[in-house]
């Protein structure tokens, strides 16, 4: 038989008050509008709330409650009462104000010895094989755009068949949004708007609690300890997860979790296993498993794009050994899709969820650019269409989650998420800059007008360089302390500082690559060849010399995704040199100082498995070089051609201005190297700041210096 459904109750009519958007489900208040009847004690709440124990609202005329519309499930009031369970206390406690039922918390794995545990001493262990995932009634995700339970949003662009002067014709609730026969139309301000689809429509949605089981099994029972190693070693330096909503969800036994984005979690988390001595005594779980669970996760959660889809796909990226150009250009078609290549600071939507949004935006546009500089293909992402602001300090704010109370942070715990947010903005303004070199230089338009130039393709280049150097040499100079290279390491303790400088390395060896391509090896007693062939140099031993004083604290850090192959661009880059060498002595300097680069790279890959790649990207660019010419010496040059006259240095200097480094000092260390030169040049410099926050000011920064090391002094030609 049919089960009847209750018709509706006639009910108080009650003023909405005006102003009130993204109220919080299940929680009306007096001032919560049409969403304002709820049932007297007398009155009964319906089955499916009854079971929940959440309060029964039902909205002016309609037939079904909040949350089964919300759930898409009937409403009805069939069932009888849930007998009352009495509570079991002590005798002697029975009649105790003050006594509580307290919580048992398992035992196994052991308590983790970090300084920072957060997880492991309050989280249950995984449920048991095949047993349904914990799926708890949260208010604050309801009112996201981007991290809903049961629906998903998909952003309607001007040119879509969804007019904007149609839609705003529609009628809006409170929540802001509008039901119509393909689906709710949410809007969040007066120009943007999405629509809310299902996800049970879509392929595979039931497959999502059997992967997650999966994946809990496969770790079990060191899911926490795991959590707690990705939150101390990863996300400070890469925060892209709303790091106290995930945790107090995780304790409070919620398991409905994104599988491909908990499985990235773990994967990650897995590489600093024996850092922990309580894990150290387990066998590791089977990574290459977690990884194809995620993968074939996310293949099916891209049918129902979230903020959690983005995040997982990111996190998969940063594996050492993940190489995918066709899943980042996948997420960057999700991320338009989600809207995050717009500005979203007056959305309707949590404030949290704001800086969230803006986090993984700009963790998307990193991943894209640098994926385009590794890959050497076209970007994906343009900045005609991108309006995300910079990022801010309040950008990270996790406040107002739904959960007022939360651990208090170490000082410690507070100086590594200090020193990471600076990380990762500092990183953003360096991606802009690096974006900017692939866009002078290496687009299409950028090789055919230097190959138009014929011969004056070198001035050309020059020309364009020196914006972009000197954008390159403000960000380095302003460079807050906590994340220069020389910052003082506390004990015990990872620093991913690392790769913020190798990228700093990889996007000025990107930009002299082109310099030195361009270059007339025919005519080698040209003045202008010898001073852009010696800056280059300077920069090569400039960044060697950086590798060379990586130490186990760097080496053992997390690392971006880029740096394997930004170590190999090192050496690319000195085999360049010695390929295009003039003379047989030259050839030999950097053939040398190659062979002590690979030696280098192949001790520290003992601490950083990944730098094995760029040992063998090495050997394959010496076995290329097997094939060059015997280069002359100088003295059989200068007895063939006599000595040259000098050029004159007008040229040189209206392209570029002065040279920074003296023309003829044969300094190796970039210690040595005299500023005195380059004061005309910093002298031209704008007051523009590249912090990675609005106001770089409110991080400090350092002066510049006359004499500079390698680790603080940027190289321009």
């Amino acid at each position: 038989m049919p089960v009847p459904i209750a018709a509706a109750r006639p009910r108080k009519q009650q003023k909405a008050s005006p102003g009130k958007e993204n109220l919080v489900v299940g929680k009306p208040t007096t001032t919560n509008g049409p969403v304002s009847n709820i049932r007297s004690r007398r009155e009964r709440p319906c089955d499916a709330c009854r079971r929940r124990k959440s309060r029964c609202v039902i909205h002016e005329g309609a037939a079904l409650c909040v949350l089964c519309e919300f759930h898409k499930q009937e409403c009805t009031f069939v069932q009888s009462p849930l007998p009352r369970k009495r509570k079991v206390v002590d005798g002697d406690k029975k009649d105790s104000p003050n006594n509580t039922k307290k919580r048992t918390v398992d035992t196994e794995p052991p308590p983790l010895a970090l300084s920072t545990p957060t997880i492991t001493a309050t989280a249950p262990n995984p449920p048991p094989p095949q047993a349904p995932l914990v799926s708890i009634h949260l208010p604050q995700l309801g009112e996201t755009l981007g991290l809903q339970r049961r629906q998903h949003s998909r952003y309607i662009g001007l040119s879509s068949p969804f007019d904007s002067l149609l839609i705003g014709l529609s009628q809006f609730d409170t929540r802001n949004e509008s039901t119509f026969d393909l689906g709710t139309l949410r809007r969040v301000n007066d120009h943007e708007c999405f629509i809310m689809l299902p996800d049970e429509n879509t392929q595979e949605y039931a497959g999502e609690v059997e992967a997650l089981n999966q994946v809990e099994q496969l770790i079990h029972p060191h899911g926490p300890a795991l959590l707690d190693l990705y939150f101390q070693v990863v996300h400070p330096n890469f925060p892209i997860i709303q790091k106290h909503l995930f945790v107090e969800r995780y304790r409070n036994g919620d398991r409905s979790f994104s599988p491909a984005l908990l499985a990235g979690m773990y994967i990650l988390a897995l590489n600093w296993w024996s850092f922990n001595p309580n894990l150290a005594k387990y066998s590791k779980p089977d990574a290459a498993r977690l990884e194809a669970i995620a993968m074939k996760s996310l293949t099916a959660a891209m049918e129902r794009p979230k903020l959690s889809t983005v995040q997982a796909g990111l996190l998969l990226l940063q594996r050492p050994e993940a190489d995918s150009w066709s899943l980042t250009t996948q997420l960057v078609a999700i991320g338009q899709e989600l809207g995050l290549h717009l500005d979203c600071t007056s959305w309707s939507v949590p404030l949290w969820e704001r800086g969230l949004r803006k986090r993984i935006a700009w963790a998307l546009y990193m991943q894209d650019k640098w994926s385009s500089l590794i890959h050497g293909r076209p970007s994906h992402i343009f900045n005609a269409n991108w309006a995300v602001k910079p990022i801010s300090e309040e950008d990270f704010n996790e406040e107002g989650d739904g959960y007022e109370t939360r651990q208090d942070e170490t000082e410690d715990e507070q100086e590594e998420n200090h020193r990471g947010r600076i990380l990762f903005a500092q990183m953003i303004a360096l991606t802009q800059i690096m974006a900017e070199v692939m866009d002078t230089f290496y687009t299409q338009i950028a090789i055919h007008d230097f190959a138009n130039a014929g011969k004056k393709s070198t001035e050309l280049i020059l020309a364009r360089a020196k914006p972009v150097q000197i954008k390159l040499r403000q960000w380095h100079e302003r460079l807050p302390a906590e994340v220069k290279m020389h910052a003082p390491l506390t004990k015990n303790k990872l620093t991913s500082t690392g790769y913020l400088h190798l990228a700093y390395f990889a996007t000025e060896i990107t930009l002299h690559r082109r310099i030195v391509q361009s270059l007339d090896s025919t005519n080698p007693d040209s003045y202008g060849l010898f001073m852009c062939r010696n800056a280059a140099k300077t920069r090569l031993i400039s960044a060697m010399d950086f590798v060379n004083r990586l130490k186990p604290e760097h080496l053992q850090a997390f690392w971006y995704f880029a740096s394997k192959v930004n170590f190999t661009l090192i050496g690319t880059f000195g085999s360049l040199l010695w390929a295009t060498a003039p003379a047989k002595e030259e050839a030999e300097f950097y053939k040398l100082r190659l062979r002590e680069y690979r030696w280098t790279l192949s001790v520290s890959s003992k601490r950083a498995d990944f730098l094995e790649y760029a040992v063998s990207m090495l050997d394959a660019s010496r076995a290329m070089l097997n094939n060059l010419a015997e280069k002359p010496s100088l003295a059989e040059q200068i007895s063939s051609a006599g000595v040259p006259p000098a050029a004159p240095r007008k040229m040189y200097y209206s392209t570029m201005g002065p040279p920074l480094y003296p023309h003829g000092s044969g300094r190796h260390s970039p210690e040595d190297v005299n500023m005195e030169d380059g004061d005309d040049l910093r002298r031209t410099m704008s007051g523009d700041s590249f912090q990675g926050f609005n106001d770089g000011s409110q991080f400090g920064s350092q002066p510049s210096s006359r004499l500079q090391t390698a680790e603080n002094s940027p190289r321009s030609v």
